[in-house]
């Protein structure tokens, strides 16, 4: 690229101009050209180790002109071949483009120094502009040598180590053969992924000559034969320049637009353009190169003695630069040309800093003049090795341990235009020394895509991704990056875009309905505040009530024949219980605590206890009055209130007992239950020792049989006396009542199970108050002539 010459005489002038850069001393320089051959490459070489015009290597007889140091080359394969023969001499190379080493070739050559930063933290940038952009199916293209082969072997582990698949790998040929690309063309790619894959959008270009080239022709011939467009963003390494051959002024270069490539960080010198507007074919003398470029960038010849076939017309000499297409020329310094530039100062730098060096020990020996012939090349290697100074830019320059340049990378944004111009936009930066992931910064807004994607952002994956509240399963005989999207289970959630796996929420949270988050589950009992609560506590207060006005009714007729026949002491025991037990029911509504736990269960059985043994006592005080009735009955003496205390004594002291032993082994306890309840955490009272819960209410039915039982053969009594008949009723209903709250309750959680004691407690509390009392008190106060004492004799 004929801007890499121009940048070297420029740097050249500008230090010769400089009086404190080598006082006294005229820096020179002398350019060949390889050519691409090794062997044009290692005969440029020798023929700098000889004199001039002559090629005698080891042998210069010139004292005035000295080999100081060689720039150079822009490909590994260049600098290769140039290290071998300086290596022998030591002489510094400073190599303006990307030394690969495939054979740690960098070690055989300590006199090498590499003007770009090292190629491995280029690749880590290609990784996270990949993951920037979430891009994870990816086509790649390398030429087919070693270096392209080292290139593979790198970036494969890193693409694989951060969830990044390529579709397909194409190696292009290592030189521009017709016959190969003609196989390559009609053969290999015509049915291709690079063409027919629309999931790829992404592309990764290792841009080692002759990469471009050779996508180019692949470009140029997808147009030739009419297959698809490739609509592509192409993601290119460092090496690549927008250069092109004079006979490739005219092909299409729009699928390169919006390319992202990176490239070493480069600043235009002062008065660089200055410089390049100077530039005329009259430097002829001293160039062997411009007249070439010159002919080939306007398309004219120089002189009529030039190959003129087509009889075009004779340049004048005053073309303009600027008017070249910027695929032919860049008017703004390239990096490949602004690493030239730095190599210059790098060189001169060192030299000045060994040259003063040495005249301040002259100085010290009485020595005036300053011997620079007597100075050898390999002397200036410690000193590049130590060198540190800021160019022109403000850019520190200097070497890190491997003899390479530290500095970093800028990504740019290509845009094209139908002239076939192109312009470079930096949209971000690759800093090496940046906190390890935030090593690339990108300006979004700034980047424009390729014009197929209309400026959205493009999607290179091999699937949609898998969103929140699914999971990534594996397709069979497909790469990773391929897979289907799962649904997650129920009680488990993905909080991001394709994960692995669901996780399950803590026990104290629960899946919202879409399954991408959790959420604090709620707790839940029955409170009072609820309209399930707000009906058992009416319903408590209006039994309550009941309660305590039949208690009150027959208070006021205490005197009265029916109320003395049933006994006041255990009517009023069996109403006072009665209002304990609809009492009793407040316990199991609200927050369950240590107090209300303790006392819900064993309070209800020893109350219901207490209810059953009287009413057990009051059924056998009904038999034995009409048995003690006949005549010679030996019974009359068990009539009274010692019988009955004994009955309710004995009957409740076994419950209290059961409790007791519950109290002082595994009492009840506030509890909650993190699983029963979908998005809730049931507050609920542990029972503590299940048998002993079952025991009170086993307790209890034994009772409720027992009364059952007796009050049923007591059935056929006088109606006078047929109080068994209403006992008989309200055992049935109360058996009834408890024989289904047992199955309900097993099979309910929560505030539910709670509601269904409560419902069992209440209705078989008012069964028994309305069996055994509302008989009576429908005859105390609708009936009152019924209420006398001729009534409730037996009669014959």
């Amino acid at each position: 690229m004929y801007q890499h010459i121009l940048a070297l005489a420029f740097a050249v002038k500008e230090i010769n101009r400089n009086p404190e850069l080598l006082q006294n001393t005229t820096l020179g320089f002398h350019i060949v050209n390889n050519c691409f051959p090794a062997r044009i490459t290692y005969k440029a070489i020798l023929s700098l180790l000889s004199t001039k015009q002559k090629f005698v290597p080891n042998f210069t007889c010139d004292l005035k002109k000295m080999f100081i140091a060689a720039i150079g080359g822009r490909l590994t394969e260049t600098s290769f071949n140039m290290a071998t023969v300086l290596a022998n001499y030591k002489i510094p190379q400073l190599a303006y483009g990307t030394f690969t080493s495939v054979h740690s070739e960098k070690n055989l050559f300590p006199s090498l120094f590499q003007m770009v930063p090292d190629e491995m933290n280029q690749y880590i940038g290609v990784i996270q502009l990949l993951q920037h952009f979430g891009w994870n199916w990816i086509g790649i293209l390398a030429v087919d040598d070693d270096y392209g082969d080292m290139f593979l072997q790198k970036i494969e582990p890193l693409l694989s180590q951060n969830n990044i698949c390529y579709a397909f790998i194409r190696r292009t040929p290592r030189k521009a053969y017709i016959d190969e690309y003609v196989q390559l063309i009609t053969v290999e790619l015509r049915y291709d992924k690079l063409f027919v894959d629309d999931k790829v959008k992404v592309c990764l270009i290792y841009a080692l000559i002759p990469a471009m080239e050779n996508l180019r022709v692949i470009i140029l011939a997808a147009s030739i034969f009419s297959w698809p467009p490739l609509s592509k963003v192409w993601i290119v390494t460092s090496h690549w320049n927008f250069e092109s051959m004079s006979f490739q002024r005219l092909w299409d270069i729009q699928s390169f637009y919006g390319a992202l490539s990176f490239a070493v960080r480069s600043k235009e010198p002062p008065r660089f353009q200055e410089f390049l507007h100077s530039v005329r074919p009259s430097w002829a003398r001293e160039d062997n190169f411009i007249q070439n470029f010159w002919e080939q960038a306007f398309d004219c010849p120089l002189h009529i003695s030039s190959i003129n076939e087509d009889n075009k017309l004779l340049c004048t000499g005053d073309e303009k630069l600027e008017s070249v297409p910027s695929i032919l020329f860049e008017m703004s310094m390239s990096g490949h040309s602004y690493n030239i530039y730095n190599a210059v100062y790098v060189m001169v730098h060192s030299l000045h800093v060994l040259l003063k060096s040495r005249s301040r020990r002259r100085n010290a020996l009485g020595k005036e003049q300053v011997i620079f012939q007597d100075l050898q090349p390999w002397q200036l290697n410690s000193a590049l090795k130590r060198i540190v100074f800021n160019n022109s830019m403000g850019d520190t320059i200097t070497f890190d341990e491997n003899r390479q340049l530290i500095a970093g990378f800028d990504v740019i944004n290509w845009i094209t235009f139908p002239n076939n111009s192109v312009s470079r936009v930096k949209v971000g930066t690759l800093e090496s020394w940046a906190p390890p992931g935030k090593e690339l910064t990108l300006d979004d807004n700034q980047i424009v895509w390729h014009r197929s994607f209309n400026q959205v952002l493009p999607l290179s994956v091999c699937n949609d991704h898998c969103y929140p509240g699914s999971s990534r399963k594996k397709k069979e005989g497909e790469k990773f990056c391929c897979y289907d999207c799962v649904t997650c289970s129920e009680g488990q959630i993905s909080g991001g875009i394709d994960m692995d796996v669901c996780m399950k929420c803590p026990e104290n949270e629960y899946p919202n309905n879409i399954q991408n988050q959790c959420i604090p589950k709620a707790f839940t009992y029955l409170s009072y505040i609820e309209p399930l609560g707000i009906l058992f506590v009416i319903l408590v207060i209006v039994f309550s009530l009941i309660t305590v006005l039949v208690l009150g009714i027959f208070w006021m007729h205490r005197e009265t024949p029916i109320v003395k026949a049933n006994n006041w002491s255990l009517t009023c025991t069996i109403l006072l219980s009665l209002l304990f037990c609809f009492l009793c029911s407040f316990l199991f509504i609200g927050r369950p605590k240590k107090i209300t736990c303790l006392l819900r269960q064993m309070t209800f059985g020893i109350t219901f206890s207490v209810v059953l043994s009287s009413v057990l006592a009051k059924t056998m005080t009904v038999i034995l009055a009409f048995v003690a009735t006949k005549p010679g009955s030996g019974l009359r003496k068990w009539i009274g209130r010692r019988l009955a205390n004994s009955i309710v004594i004995s009957g409740s002291f076994i419950q209290v007992g059961i409790c007791i032993v519950w109290l002082n082994t595994y009492p009840p306890f506030p509890d909650t239950d993190l699983h029963s309840g979908k998005g809730e955490i049931i507050m609920e009272c542990n029972e503590g020792s299940v048998i002993l819960f079952y025991s009170v209410l086993g307790y209890i039915g034994f009772l409720a049989i027992v009364n059952f039982n007796i009050a049923f053969q007591a059935r056929k009594l006088p109606n006078s006396f047929n109080e068994a008949k209403f006992i008989t009723f309200s055992m049935l209903v109360f058996c009834s009542v408890w024989l289904s709250f047992v199955p309900t309750y097993l099979s309910t959680k929560g505030k539910y199970m709670v509601a269904v004691e409560i419902f069992s407690i209440l209705s078989s509390s008012a069964g028994l108050l309305g069996c055994i009392f509302f008989p009576k008190c429908y005859i105390i106060l609708l009936r009152p002539e019924m209420n006398k004492k001729e009534n409730l004799i037996r009669k014959e």
